[in-house]
């Protein structure tokens, strides 16, 4: 009680030399100080309901690096460390589930390519390098596959196709799209892993075709397509696992929308730099 007394008095002598140095009353001291807290409080309330509006229209997957990015490009100045600390004292967490799962059938006879891509995922123009993977998404109706076709340059899905069974049709339709939506030139580098869909003969046709240079990852090498396999792993734990779908149409529907609308439009990515796909290629086509 003795050094609760003494310490309150310290307190009160600097206060009041304080005022004494400005020339101000201690009762105007204390109307400053309690406006002061009160202004940062309103501030923080007022971004804290601007992050969980980000939030919440970036499908809750956003965390404080995106938020950030995403309220700097809005024009409010703050920090990384500030919107971390109120996201936790709000509760606002980004929604993802850490589990991911890859397989790859690789026993056939077809021809394998050579490994020219080397895990060097990195291009400085579009249709330079595309990479290509299969997934599967469960329904109650059974499995769904899709397979996506992916740009290293801006990450962007180009292409992808959903079927109910696992086909080369299922990646010739996914680059027939991509060819038609991105119309490349002659010797981009198409990486895939050493699946029999893409050593089929319909496939490498139409890579003959349209003048690609085919690229396989070595065998059971699971970091020479990571890249693709990373975008699975977004889609799974963004999307995905937060999921019941009833039936292959809903699940298609869901996956659209979250590839065209949001992942290659809205989502910022940390590689490249919180720019979504497009927005990064517009940016740097226009530098």
């Amino acid at each position: 009680m003795k050094y609760r007394f003494i310490d309150r008095y310290h307190g009160l002598y600097r206060v009041e030399k304080m005022c004494r140095a400005l020339q101000v009353g201690r009762s105007g001291y204390y109307r400053w100080k309690q406006h002061e807290k009160g202004r940062r409080t309103k501030e923080n309330e007022a971004l804290a309901m601007e992050i969980r509006e980000i939030h919440e229209t970036n499908r809750q997957v956003y965390g404080s690096p995106r938020i950030t990015a995403e309220l700097r490009a809005r024009g409010v100045r703050c920090g990384k460390n500030r919107v971390a600390r109120l996201m936790r004292e709000n509760g606002i967490h980004a929604k993802t589930k850490r589990r991911f799962k890859a397989t790859t059938d690789s026993r056939h006879a077809h021809p394998i390519a050579a490994n020219i891509l080397d895990q060097d995922f990195s291009a400085d123009r579009p249709n330079q390098v595309w990479t290509s993977d299969i997934s599967y998404v469960w329904t109650k109706e059974g499995w769904l596959y899709l397979a996506v076709i992916l740009d290293i340059f801006n990450r962007k899905i180009v292409g992808w196709s959903m079927k109910s069974r696992l086909t080369r049709d299922l990646v010739v339709d996914a680059f027939t799209m991509a060819v038609r939506t991105q119309k490349p030139g002659h010797g981009v580098i198409f990486h895939s892993d050493r699946g029999s869909q893409y050593a089929s003969h319909d496939f490498r046709k139409q890579l003959e075709i349209f003048k690609f240079i085919q690229s396989m990852s070595g065998a059971g090498n699971c970091y020479d397509n990571s890249i693709t396999e990373t975008f699975f792993h977004t889609l799974k734990t963004e999307l995905v696992y937060f999921e019941r779908y009833r039936t292959r149409a809903e699940a298609r529907q869901s996956i659209f929308e979250y590839i065209e609308i949001f992942y290659n439009r809205r989502r910022r990515h940390s590689s490249l730099g919180y720019l979504s796909p497009v927005d990064f290629e517009r940016y740097i086509m226009a530098a």
